[in-house]
């Protein structure tokens, strides 16, 4: 059997549209959030509204700013709603209605993840907020602000995108209510869910809106989700391939050779085949006998059927049905299979539509998934970034000295005020992590001179600047311009990772054009440093000596912060993550380029407690290993199952999707899923084991696993014998990240007449022989004790 691999459809390009008339209107210093802001545009409506959960900055970081500023360019005229009053419609008709549609997005975060951590506590601050105030988004925004919108609007288009909307593009697990849930399309109503950075089809979703199509008939573009019937004529054409044919999550059997006949089959399986020697076949018992399987033949082009092979239809003109949402939200099993699926679908080169139905009966749909995007060009990602942007948030959150330093500061603007994006997308395929799924793992990167003309604007135009640029990165610090030698190799590849478990030899893991745009930039006029901040991938930094001499020489200022994850093998492999001793590799060299240019810099490690596939022995171990090399965690990250990651199918089903899923139980993988509260506290507990309130846990803990011998006061023990006084609270270097201690356990002091215990100088435990009163400060009776 032959499948002919294309590479995908060439990409009309960004800047080849004809701009929509309203261009004619220019460019707005701020898109407007208010009636007034358009009147003084000259605006008698907007074309597009934009309603986002975050505050609006006028920023390439944020993505209503880039969505905004690229349908500007296209001509569109865009307004802002940024975090609206949810409790009725009426915020959500301040800038009248859209000609062509409402967008709709949670904002930079997933508004779940931005309200809750991951214990599902209460966040106490918004970073996406003026001042960092909580509480300015509802739970699940898209879901409230879809409806909202139609509620102001009911017959303009919603269409919905983001990462929220992204990672629930299908039938999801959600950790915050512990079940699956339905694809976001079902719940919030919406017409279209755009997912991934998506600049390319909302561009041609909003000029064919323009051109008066229906939004019922945009079923061709790629990176878009919407509901289908049975019956919609627009789904003619395609051929659907069951999501078993890809990945079987049952019993496996074999293919069976079309050009054999039944008794031919039958006797190539040492059996007999009844019905043709004149009888009818017997019953077979379960796992027995024939298996009957429909071959369909498909013409090639021109009429001739192929004779020396089966030739299946074009992989863009198939589809591939996942199982039901009512089977995978009561089946595991399942739904790491969908799972897995969706992850082998996500290779824009190669990967083929998916189907998902939703409801039975007569209100079933069916959510239909078109493949990921063309990624970007780099005359394309240029275009994109170097538009219009203010580079401020917007004048309606100045402070009463017209800045943005005060009370009304959005922290996550100041996060990324003087830093620069060079790249989207990641190749390294963490499974904890979804930016695969939703920029994807194919880079793309901005030229050199793009990004040092973003730099000088950041000198000359953008306030409080000093000379520090404080990041040249994106979701991974060291990618840029990286990827397959060959582009052929790279459009038939469904690997879900480049580097895992080592460096794929058609990766092209040169440094170069990096190194270069470094030096390039620091040697800018008035460019005094310019730091790393973001995450460094050391398995491909150790490829190339010349880098990590460059960036530990020029561009760490004092810490650099990296993330091996964990140290044993079992919860690595889980993650797909490199072993230890590339960390290692690492860290040598770090040290001897330190030490070369005089400079005493440090590495901090971030390690991931609680994440699937970890046994309590290999966070024993890892704390071991932190001891060891004298490392003493200040901020702790537990695994958060955010949806649709390939770790989260792990933590919902038990089940290690890597190595494909099975109901056979001697060919599946179990993965050993950390829940409940005390053992994820006790995992926490080892990666802080020098603090003094977790010392009773871990103590517990370690005589439970048979390593008592691990408690004593020597340098190769992991906790001492003695327990201070302790209170509960923790003190962090960065002070919103302590927790103080609750008031009812902190120690008091001590009431004339109250006993006191010798060790720890609390009250006796009361036994109920005197019921305390209020305010009492009298001598307690004696007892005769």
């Amino acid at each position: 059997m032959s499948t002919a691999l294309a590479a995908p459809p060439a990409a009309k390009p960004l800047t080849a549209y004809r701009p929509y008339w309203a261009k004619r209107f220019g460019t707005a210093p701020f898109l407007p959030m208010s009636r007034a802001e358009m009147d003084r545009l000259g605006w008698d409506e907007c074309d597009v509204i934009i309603v986002s959960g975050d505050a609006y900055v006028d920023h390439p970081s944020f993505g209503m700013a880039v969505i905004g500023r690229t349908l500007e360019a296209q001509g569109f005229r865009v307004g802002i709603i940024a975090q609206p009053d949810w409790q009725s419609a009426d915020a959500f008709k301040a800038l009248g209605r859209p000609k062509l549609f409402f967008g709709v997005a949670a904002g930079n975060m997933d508004s779940m993840i931005n309200h809750y951590t991951a214990d599902r506590k209460i966040r106490s601050d918004d970073v996406y907020t003026p001042g960092g105030m909580a509480g300015r988004r509802p739970d699940r925004a898209t879901l409230v602000y879809t409806q909202r919108c139609k509620e102001a609007f009911k017959d303009v288009p919603v269409v919905i995108g983001g990462i929220e909307a992204s990672l629930r593009r299908i039938a999801h697990y959600d950790y915050w209510q512990d079940k699956v849930r339905r694809s976001i399309l079902v719940d919030s109503k919406a017409d279209l869910l755009l997912y991934g950075n998506a600049e390319r089809a909302v561009i041609e979703v909003a000029h064919r809106l323009a051109q008066r199509k229906p939004i019922e008939s945009i079923t061709d573009v790629r990176g878009t989700a919407f509901m289908r019937r049975d019956d919609d004529p627009t789904a003619a054409g395609w051929f659907e391939l069951d999501s078993t044919e890809v990945d079987r999550p049952g019993r496996i059997d074999e293919h069976i050779n079309p050009y054999q006949t039944t008794s031919e089959q039958a006797e190539a399986q040492g059996q007999a085949c009844a019905k043709e020697e004149g009888g009818e076949a017997p019953a077979a018992a379960a796992g027995e006998g024939i298996a009957v399987q429909a071959v369909n033949f498909v013409p090639r082009p021109g009429g001739a059927m192929a004779r020396s092979k089966v030739v299946l239809p074009p992989r863009e003109r198939t589809v591939i049905r996942l199982p039901a949402y009512e089977q995978v939200k009561s089946d595991p099993v399942l739904y790491a299979h969908a799972n897995r699926v969706l992850h082998l679908e996500t290779n824009p080169g190669n990967a083929r539509a998916l189907v998902q139905r939703h409801g039975e009966g007569h209100i079933a749909r069916d959510v239909w998934i078109n493949p990921p995007p063309i990624p970007l060009t780099t005359a394309e990602m240029d275009h994109v970034f170097d538009l219009s942007y203010a580079r401020s948030p917007h004048p309606s959150y100045a402070d009463e000295t017209g800045g943005h330093d005060g009370a009304t500061k959005i922290p996550a603007w100041e996060m990324i005020r003087f830093s620069v994006n060079i790249m989207r997308g990641c190749f390294g395929g963490c499974t904890f992590c979804s930016i695969t799924e939703h920029e994807g793992r194919i880079i793309q990167s901005r030229s050199e001179d793009s990004v040092i003309r973003e730099i000088e604007e950041i000198r000359d135009k953008v306030k409080g600047f000093t000379g520090i640029v404080s990041d040249l990165g994106g979701p991974t610090a060291n990618m840029y311009r990286i990827g397959c030698k060959s582009p052929a190799i790279e459009a038939a590849c469904r690997k879900p990772s480049c580097v895992y478990p080592g460096i794929c030899p058609n990766l092209d893991t040169d440094h170069g054009p990096l190194i270069h745009m470094y030096r390039r930039a620091r040697a800018l006029k008035g460019i005094k440093k310019i730091l790393i901040g973001s995450g460094l991938r050391y398995d491909l930094a150790v490829k190339s000596p010349e880098y990590v001499k460059e960036l530990v020489q020029h561009h760490v200022g004092g810490y650099l912060k990296i993330a091996p994850e964990h140290t044993e093998g079992g919860p690595l492999s889980k993650m797909m993550k490199p072993g230890i001793g590339t960390y290692d590799r690492f860290k040598q060299l770090f040290e001897k380029f330190s030490a070369e240019a005089g400079k005493q810099q440090f590495l901090i490690p971030y390690f991931i407690a609680a994440h699937p596939g970890t046994s309590d022995e290999d966070m024993m171990n890892l704390a071991l290993w932190l001891k060891r090399n004298g490392f003493r965690a200040d901020q702790v990250q537990t695994f958060y199952p955010s949806p649709m990651a390939t770790a989260t199918a792990m933590y919902h089903s038990g089940l290690n999707p890597l190595k494909g899923i099975s109901r056979d139980a001697s060919r599946a993988e179990k993965v050993d899923i950390v829940r409940g509260e005390r053992r994820r506290r006790l995992h926490k507990a080892f990666l802080r084991y020098h603090d003094p309130n977790n010392w009773p846990l871990l103590r517990e803990a370690l005589k439970a696993m048979g390593r008592a011998d691990l408690i004593g006061n020597a340098k190769h023990q992991l906790i001492p014998t003695f327990q201070p006084t302790t209170d509960g609270s923790y003190q962090s270097a960065r002070r919103k990240n302590s927790t103080p201690a609750p008031v009812a356990q902190r120690t008091a002091a001590p009431v004339k007449g109250r006993m006191l215990t010798q060790h720890t100088g609390l009250p006796p435990r009361d036994n109920g022989s005197r019921p305390a009163k209020a305010g009492a400060g009298r001598p307690a009776r004696k007892t005769g004790r």
